[in-house]
């Protein structure tokens, strides 16, 4: 076991693992979020996808060891590392629930995540660059399209900040029906 210093979600954190245990169950089972969800465990999904530095990454296949001393964000920290209050929704968060994209919502945050870093770089991607960003996030249920239509939603939420505060009061306003 080595004592290993991770910066998670803005906070300096210690973990006494072995230096090859993947990311992923550090984030589950030692430090107990339990947003990041495991997939295939090798890495091929996209469900476990976190951000290290603002990149994603597969934290099933990424041993804890890699990432000693960066910066990562999971799901439970993205809204927080956009500036955002505890409590408020991420723009993805808030166009997911707006587009109605989760069904079983396994893969939803993994997919998030994976949206978060393309808009980071690209703050109005086209159609082809989002398939390209996302391309290796698998969703067993097929919305593809409404995750595309949320994408899409967020960056122009990014281009118009109150859009946000749209998206939830339409939520709020129809009781949830579209």
């Amino acid at each position: 076991m080595a004592e290993i210093t991770l910066r998670v979600n803005g906070s300096e954190r210690k973990v006494s693992v072995s230096g090859e245990t993947p990311l992923l169950w550090v984030l589950r089972d030692t430090l107990e979020l339990a947003g990041t969800k495991f997939g295939c465990g090798a890495g091929l999904c996209g469900a476990c996808t976190v951000h290290v530095e603002g990149n994603p990454i597969r934290s099933c296949s990424t041993p804890v060891s890699q990432v000693a001393g960066k910066n990562v964000t999971t799901i439970e920290g993205l809204a927080a590392s956009n500036g955002l209050a505890a409590g408020q929704l991420h723009i993805l968060q808030a166009a997911w629930i707006a587009e109605e994209v989760p069904q079983c919502g396994y893969c939803q945050t993994g997919q998030i995540m994976s949206a978060a870093a393309l808009l980071s770089k690209t703050p109005n991607p086209t159609d082809e660059q989002i398939t390209s960003a996302m391309n290796g996030n698998l969703c067993r249920c097929g919305t593809y399209e409404r995750i595309r239509k949320a994408i899409h939603r967020a960056a122009g939420a990014i281009e118009r900040p109150r859009e946000i505060a749209k998206i939830d009061q339409e939520k709020r306003g129809n009781g949830g029906a579209r």
